[in-house]
């Protein structure tokens, strides 16, 4: 198959076990409430022949030599990655949001260098089951979700040192057939609308905690996994309607003695490895994250250009300053991933490695930015997002032509154009799924603290010290 398409893709899922709970019901994949969120992934698979991103959407499976999509390749060159990552930002603008496929293959990256590694250190038998693996992945073009952070209990403890010890995902017993698992991954950001269920470990870990060093892949809707979901859209509308309405849904994905077949276990107790694991994957999806959020900040430039034009501002000093904060915003970040790609490192596996250093401050730049990105826009377009009448006032015939003449602004806009621009800017700022991605903007993919450490434990300041030194005359 290869390449599916969106049709394909939702037809499967619908077949899954209902294995989803939510608003205290047992679901399947079809529920009407999930299709928002559904329907933004099913857009990765609606692009596959967009023209505008020929060579970008596609890529070479460096396993089959097969034509395959790129949301399921592995990275072999800096090429790959910076096709990545203008990739990401094309979907997600044309989306109008994060197509969320990132985290699986970001995962499958990060296990790709590891167990290759780790069999070359251990002689174990993990990179040939992840190669067969993989060539399923992409043979089926399937959805990872990637699950990592684990509930965590007592913050202060390490994984063996918890009251409960379910509350880092472990191993409790090893079989002829393979492991069974328990814990529970939390913040699963796409779980729901995927096939896979990728399991990584989720910090750095000691001998003592060998058991909740385990990474694996499984079916999402394998028995013995209970997704607990909660979902997040804009306002449905009623009569202003647009080509896209999106949602998301994020799951806290229990394992209750699910068994994961050995051939799907890509590490068991490797405490080491499972360390660089949880950091290689943090890597990776920081990576993807400077393909994102330059696109949701083409998006916050786009409506905030736009309202200061339909407020008649546009041309104001302030207004264009703003503006070019924002580009100024966006473009860095984009610009540290394209240095982190070019400056990426080939593993033993192959992989390519997008730079650590670069790839950290991209994704910090973009989230301690973040939230004054929505400031400008809130700046700019004033409190009608929070306050805006419903939909029906402006349909409804006592109050039509009242809400059309005070809706007005600038000479020239109809009053059907201000009111969809006001109704998209409520949607982005003030609805609860406005809310939901504001904050996951800021702790995806690790708290910009994560970041700092990553840059600060991967920085050589000792070449620093050492340089000021010889100013100084000072000797080393």
């Amino acid at each position: 198959m290869a390449i599916r398409t969106a049709d394909q893709y939702r037809e499967k899922l619908y077949k899954m076990r209902k294995n989803i709970y939510m608003g205290g019901e047992l679901i399947g994949r079809d529920d009407p409430r999930l299709k928002p969120g559904l329907d933004l992934i099913a857009e990765s698979f609606e692009r596959v022949n967009d023209p505008s991103l020929k060579g970008l959407i596609t890529a070479t499976s460096h396993l089959t030599g097969e034509e395959i999509s790129r949301l399921c390749h592995i990275h072999q060159s800096s090429d790959d990655l910076l096709k990545k990552q203008d990739l990401t930002r094309q979907l997600c603008r044309k989306a109008g949001g994060c197509i969320q496929r990132c985290m699986g293959i970001d995962a499958l990256n990060a296990i790709s260098v590891v167990t290759k590694d780790c069999d070359d250190t251990f002689g174990t038998e993990y990179y040939p089951r992840f190669v067969e693996f993989m060539k399923y992945f992409q043979a089926n073009d399937l959805v990872g979700n990637c699950a990592q952070s684990d509930v965590k209990g007592d913050r202060s403890k390490r994984p063996f040192e918890q009251s409960d010890p379910d509350l880092y995902l472990r191993v409790v017993e090893k079989k002829k057939e393979g492991v069974v698992v328990r814990g529970c991954k939390a913040h699963n950001s796409n779980a729901p609308f995927s096939d896979e269920i990728i399991a990584v470990p989720t910090r750095l870990m000691t001998d003592k905690d060998a058991d909740w060093a385990v990474a694996f892949s499984i079916p999402a809707d394998t028995p013995g996994i209970k997704q607990v979901v909660r979902i997040t859209t804009p306002r449905e509308r009623k009569h202003i309607k647009t080509k896209h309405f999106f949602g998301l849904a994020d799951s806290m994905t229990v394992f209750d003695d699910v068994l994961i077949p050995w051939d799907r276990v890509f590490l068991c107790g490797e405490t080491y490895f499972a360390s660089i694991l949880a950091m290689l994957f943090a890597t990776y999806h920081r990576h993807s994250y400077t393909g994102c959020k330059p696109a949701m900040t083409d998006l916050i430039l786009g409506a905030a250009a736009l309202v200061a034009d339909y407020n008649g501002v546009g041309d104001s000093s302030h207004v264009k300053d703003k503006l070019s904060e924002l580009i100024a915003t966006g473009e860095l970040v984009f610009a540290a991933g394209i240095a982190a790609s070019v400056k990426s490192t080939p593993a033993n596996s192959g992989t390519h490695i997008p730079n650590i250093i670069y790839t950290n401050v991209g994704r910090y730049h973009a989230g301690v930015k973040l939230y004054h990105e929505y400031e400008t826009l809130a700046d700019l377009a004033g409190g009608l997002p929070a306050t805006l009448p419903y939909e029906d006032e402006f349909f409804g015939d006592q109050t039509r032509e009242l809400m059309e003449k005070y809706i007005m602004r600038r000479d020239g806009v109809s009053a059907e154009d201000q009111h969809r621009l006001f109704r998209t800017l409520s949607d982005m700022l003030c609805c609860a799924h406005a809310g939901v991605a504001q904050v996951g903007g800021l702790h995806g993919g690790g708290s910009p603290i994560m970041e700092k450490i990553a840059i600060r434990n991967n920085y050589d300041i000792d070449s620093c010290k050492r340089l000021i030194k010889m100013h100084c005359g000072i000797e080393t």
